[in-house]
């Protein structure tokens, strides 16, 4: 169908000429308007509803009120306006309107009396709703019924609500009223007891894919997948929004519309722009992230659409990690499957908690805040550095951070004191140097290789000790298998715990008191003297102690000033 607009326009030649001519030039029609759809079997994604609704026309069962629900774009009121014609047309097809009749060509272009759309939300009052009480006891003029189609109607007041609560509770037969709204919490249950209630889904990105695809077909338009997913995801369930979108890009391109093209129409910083972002915090890479930012700021990106695509990847990377092999459908898309998985794996569960919610309070934040570059700018810092907010969130990413890097055994021990240069150390300061990054507890661990060894680890390696010392990684693996998460990256290959051999006693030696305190427990002595038996295949034993620091008999001596402390204190109680 075409529309024109018409010109009258009067020929000047001569006073007496009174002829005119009619021009007639063509206007664009909106691609959503051009290709909604004029029968139920072309509704998209609603099939549920659809079908039953011709059922009803086709055997007669058509109700009084009908309550047409969901999100927009979704198809609320087409399936009302398709509703309307298939009651009033004079050759239905299988319950769906000709739309070759009189009755339909009326109704589809307006100018039917029988079939009224009424916009709740200008016609809120109670005045519009008394007005249409009197007009409801007229009988049709042209079709079967008189249908009132009242869209947005949980914008109707009180007042207005009981004043249409009589007419639907006592119908004239005549009388069909389709109610549509995206808010039914706000509608009262006494219209909800009285109405059919139908539920629009939203369409699921592919099958908006699909229908954008087509339209791009029908209308010359050259696609690439890649924009076409992305549109279907800028969509969010809403078919009309999507073709709006495809309309608007379409207009903005010559030859195939490409995803790039859509994030510089719409303002968009793109799949690999946002997981670039990401991935900056990730690695807490601050000057990196603000140059990205810096970049899609002079771009003239829209921050707020920006922290909608860092707000959604978030959400995936957290459902990644929820649901590992079935979380691979459920993502929305803003980042492809390999980006997804590969920023997956640098993240904890509790640092995306943290990001997602940093996030949402910046996109809050951007749209009220008169600076919006400052409070975005403030987020990617916070992003980057947990150390700049110690609240509990932060400090939950920082200690899950920490354990994930314990559990795997990626850590770096003095990472800083091999690029710091060599500081002269005064007589009187004995105290082991601190590692420059204060938010690495496991930075410095390394013993400072002046420590002194005792004799008896300075002593030849017997055979037993080098084939220990040649299978420390394998039995080290066996005992990480049984422990917990707290202990088991210190045992991991070059870890701060390593093995000495003395007679029956496997002596399990740690870098620093640091490492000491943790792995020194019942719990890891009892497992390591079960491992040492089967790997020996003899009865063993195990101890703790410093580097450097066991006697002859593999005991520490820390031990045994705390056991002579003990008793002092015993026998002073006993006196």
């Amino acid at each position: 169908w075409r529309l024109y607009y018409k010109f009258e326009v009067r020929c000047a030649v001569s006073p007496l000429a009174g002829s005119c001519f009619l021009l007639e030039v063509p206007v664009y029609q909106a691609l959503y308007r051009k290709y909604r759809p004029q029968t139920f079997d072309a509704v998209y994604g609603q099939r549920h509803i659809t079908v039953t609704l011709q059922n009803q026309v086709q055997y007669g069962r058509v109700s009084h009120a009908y309550l047409f629900t969901g999100t927009r774009g979704t198809g609320k009121t087409t399936c009302a306006k398709i509703l309307a014609r298939a009651v009033n047309c004079e050759h239905p097809v299988n319950g769906n309107p000709c739309n070759e009749c009189a009755a339909c060509r009326a109704i589809d272009a307006g100018a039917c009396l029988d079939v009224l759309e009424i916009d709740a939300a200008s016609n809120n009052g109670v005045d519009s709703i008394r007005e249409l009480r009197e007009e409801v006891s007229f009988t049709p003029a042209v079709g079967k019924y008189r249908v009132y189609i009242i869209d947005e109607v949980h914008m109707l007041s009180i007042a207005a609500f009981n004043a249409l609560l009589k007419i639907i509770e006592e119908p004239p037969e005549h009388l069909l009223f389709i109610l549509a709204t995206t808010e039914l919490n706000k509608v009262p249950a006494t219209i909800l007891s009285r109405c059919q209630r139908f539920s629009f889904r939203r369409l699921r990105p592919e099958d908006i894919a699909g229908r954008l695809n087509f339209i791009a077909y029908q209308e010359g338009i050259q696609i690439e997948p890649a924009a076409l997913r992305l549109l279907s995801r800028l969509a969010d369930g809403a078919l009309r929004d999507g073709v709006s979108l495809l309309d608007q890009c379409a207009s903005a391109c010559t030859g195939e519309l490409t995803e790039e093209l859509v994030c510089r129409t719409l303002g968009l910083a793109g799949a690999k722009r946002t997981a670039e972002l990401l991935m900056a915090a990730a690695k807490q890479d601050t000057a990196a992230a603000l140059s990205i930012f810096e970049t899609l700021y002079a771009e003239g990106k829209d921050l707020g659409a920006l922290f909608d695509e860092l707000s959604a990847l978030c959400r995936d990377l957290l459902v990644l990690k929820a649901a590992p092999k079935s979380g691979i459908s459920m993502l929305s898309g803003i980042a492809d499957e390999a980006q997804a998985v590969e920023l997956e794996k640098c993240l904890t569960p509790a640092e995306l908690l943290r990001d997602l919610s940093l996030v949402q309070a910046a996109k809050g934040a951007v749209g009220k805040n008169a600076d919006a570059r400052v409070a975005a700018e403030l987020c990617l810092m916070q992003l980057c550095e947990p150390a700049l907010k110690l609240d509990l969130s932060s400090l939950g990413a920082r200690v899950s951070k920490l354990e994930s890097r314990l559990a795997s055994g990626d850590f770096a021990p003095a990472r800083a004191a091999a690029k710091a240069e060599p500081q002269p150390e005064s007589e009187d300061d004995d105290r082991p140097p601190f590692p420059d990054d204060a938010d690495d507890p496991l930075a410095g661990l390394a013993p400072p290789p002046s420590q002194p060894q005792s004799p008896a680890d300075s002593a030849p390696q017997t055979g037993a000790q080098a084939e220990l010392d040649r299978r420390w990684p394998e039995l080290a693996a066996s005992m990480r298998e049984d422990l917990g998460v707290r202990e088991r990256g210190f045992f991991a290959p070059g870890g701060p715990v390593r093995a000495v051999l003395k007679g029956d006693t496997l002596i399990l030696t740690a870098q620093t008191q640091f490492v000491l305190d943790i792995i020194k427990n019942p719990r890891v002595q009892q497992l390591a003297a079960q491992k040492a038996s089967a790997f020996f295949g003899r009865p063993m034993q195990a101890q703790f102690a410093l580097a450097g620091q066991t006697d002859a008999s593999g005991k520490d001596p820390m031990d045994a000033l705390i056991a002579r402390g003990k008793e002092h204190s015993d026998i002073m109680t006993i006196r």
